[in-house]
This record gives structure tokens, C-alpha cells and sequence, in this order.
């Protein structure tokens, strides 16, 4: 019998990290997502169905100029693309450590891609809820993903980075 769980948004982050003048990192975080994952036991070494999405309107980067351009047409589009997705294929795990194999989906381009993941355990909370803690990272090229958008200094310098360092701590709810 298969067990669901649902993200803790209140207790969960996603965020990016993007060079800037590759002298400085930039971090952003989409504020609202959603995670669904079913296994078949509580361990996750059975995870069967990982889907995730992102909402490309709550993108923060504590700069309200900034994420107006990442919301254009330069970047996401958002007007046409309103979410990112990944949707989880493979699950690999070996004690706390693990990785995570599916598709991610930006502006309409699909690309497989390898996370990796730290298990951090289940505890039962206060209020009798079981929760499951996750720590996942990884890299993709924006470019791959249409992505475009590029500027250079007078002096040479790329302005943002191709590389993107992906990074999430999840927090997941068992459901009754």
C-alpha cells in the first residue's frame, strides 16, 4: 500500500545561487512550491512518485527590479511559463545518502537531471505528524533550459553565470 507525503511549505526552502560578475553569488528562492511523494515504505528507498513544481511568479531574489527581469521574456517568461517542474524517475539510496534522478522542466525545455540527497531521518512532531527531512543540491546550465539571456562588461566580465547551484531543504508530511 502506497504512503503519500506532501511538502511542510513552512518548514521547507528552495533556492538558487547564480554567479554575478563571477566575483559574487546571488541567491533567490521560489516561495511557493509543492512536493508529492509516494513509497512503499517509510524509508523512501521504495520512492515511486517524486513531483515537484514551482511557482515562476514567487521568485525572490530581494530585489524587486531583479525578479521583474527574471520573470520577463528574457529569462523565464513567465507570462507563458508558469511553472517549473521536475518529476522524479529514479531513487537511489545508500543510507543517508542518495540521488535523485528525474526531468526537469524550464520554459518549455525537459532535461534529465541528477540531484543529490541527504536523508536526514523521521520523527514524529508535537502534534503527532510523521515528518521526513531532506537536504537537495545540484547543478544545471541555464542556457540548456533557454535561459539566454547574457551581458558583458566594458571590461569583459560576464554578468550571470551559466551555472546554476540548486539547493532545497525539505521538510515532507505523511498523510493519513
Amino acid at each position: 500500500m502506497a504512503i503519500s507525503w506532501k511538502i511542510d511549505p513552512a518548514h521547507s526552502e528552495i533556492q538558487f545561487k547564480v554567479k554575478h560578475l563571477m566575483i559574487t553569488t546571488v541567491t533567490g528562492y521560489f516561495r511557493n512550491f509543492d512536493l508529492e511523494v509516494e513509497t512503499q515504505t517509510e524509508d523512501f528507498s521504495s520512492a515511486s512518485r517524486i513531483e515537484f513544481t514551482a511557482e515562476i511568479d514567487s521568485i525572490d531574489t530581494n530585489n524587486a527590479q531583479r525578479d521583474a527581469h527574471l520573470k520577463s521574456a528574457d529569462f523565464f517568461d513567465s507570462e507563458n511559463n508558469k511553472q517549473i517542474k521536475f518529476v522524479g524517475k529514479e531513487f537511489n539510496a545508500d543510507g543517508d545518502k542518495a540521488n535523485l534522478k528525474g526531468d526537469l522542466t524550464i520554459r518549455g525545455t525537459t532535461k534529465p537531471i541528477t540531484l543529490n540527497v541527504e536523508y536526514g531521518g523521521i520523527v514524529v512532531d508535537p502534534y503527532g505528524q510523521t515528518k521526513a527531512g531532506f537536504t537537495v543540491n545540484g547543478k544545471i546550465s541555464r542556457k540548456e533550459y533557454g535561459l539566454t539571456w547574457s551581458a558583458v562588461t566594458e571590461a569583459g566580465q560576464v554578468v550571470v553565470s551559466d551555472e546554476i547551484r540548486l539547493l532545497a531543504e525539505i521538510q515532507l508530511i505523511k498523510q493519513a
